[in-house]
């Protein structure tokens, strides 16, 4: 693969959508409708959620350090108002490198969609993308991060590119081993490829238990797969044969997006979770000599298919 050498790098600028556009869907969690709006926003400003079903409007930024529920989803909270279940859109900002991005919503939860990236990916393409002035920044690992729960564990090291590896470990006859392990590395045709379609899942025999606790109550075969004990429920079977561990990167490509920028670094996550994704990023931000803001004239060597995808031209 060739690389881009210093003095010839293409210019990346930050991007944000060209005009807004409006959706509505049912909240996993919550089974709440909700009404959603993308809009534009200028430079610098990140992804903002405001929730417009609150007097006066209640923004939240889309940050990592915001994070304040991470069962079964991901949850921002800012000045007491929150937003649910935030991943899979902000995978879809960042497989299409969306920089900065206003999302209005009338309810506490992002609609589940079909439960992967897919609509907010068609969502975005419709909108259309604008190329803005200001450089494109990103967050470059500088040394190895890890944590660890329980006989899992979430790491970061230094990569010349950004790849993300996950490994999964269920006791299910429909979850063979060879499909418990996938490797990504990342452009904006591999997500739209490989990633963006693979969608949420669960087991029947856990459904009822997380009802009671006021979770799952949007959930169904529409925007979720489904296992009992012995196969999968849904009657069009799989997208992918292993499509709960891309799931799992497409969930780990939205929780790193809350970082900020995209990364240039691995990430490895062995049944890892958005908890555990969640205390790495806190735990790398702890450490300043492991990470550094870049802007795109400060790195080199970067393969041409990262950078291609970053422009949105993979």
């Amino acid at each position: 693969m060739g690389m881009i050498q210093r003095g010839i790098n293409i210019m990346l600028h930050q991007r944000t959508l060209d005009k807004p556009i409006s959706a509505a869907g049912v909240g996993l969690h919550t089974g709440q409708r909700v009404e959603m709006t993308l809009r534009p926003a200028s430079e610098d400003i990140g992804i903002r959620f405001r929730r417009l079903d609150i007097d006066p409007v209640q923004e939240i930024q889309a940050n990592a350090h915001n994070v304040t529920d991470t069962k079964l989803g991901t949850t921002i909270t800012q000045n007491d108002a929150s937003i649910m279940t935030v991943e899979h859109l902000l995978a879809a900002f960042s497989g299409l490198g969306i920089d900065n991005a206003y999302v209005d919503i009338h309810g506490p939860e992002v609609p589940i969609m079909d439960g992967s990236a897919a609509s907010f990916i068609l969502l975005v393409e419709l909108a259309g993308i604008k190329e803005q002035k200001a450089p494109k920044k990103f967050l470059r690992i500088k040394k190895n991060v890890r944590v660890e729960d329980d006989g899992k564990f979430a790491e970061f090291k230094p990569y010349n590119g950004y790849r993300l590896s996950f490994q999964i470990e269920f006791e299910h006859p429909m979850i063979q081993n060879k499909l418990t392990e996938f490797t990504f590395d990342f452009s904006t045709l591999n997500f739209l490829d490989q990633i963006s379609r693979a969608r949420t899942f669960g087991f029947l025999k856990e459904i009822e238990t997380l009802r009671a606790n006021n979770l799952a109550l949007g959930g169904s075969l529409d925007n979720a797969i489904v296992l009992d004990d012995y196969r999968i429920l849904n009657q069009d079977g799989l997208r992918f044969d292993d499509e709960l561990v891309r799931h799992k990167i497409l969930d780990a490509i939205g929780d790193l997006y809350l970082m900020g920028h995209i990364l240039v670094g691995e990430f490895n996550g062995f049944k890892s979770g958005h908890e555990l994704n969640n205390k790495l990023i806190r735990k790398l931000y702890a450490d300043e000599t492991a990470w550094e803001e870049v802007q795109e004239s400060e790195i080199t060597d970067i393969p041409i298919s990262y950078w291609t995808a970053a422009l949105g031209k993979a």
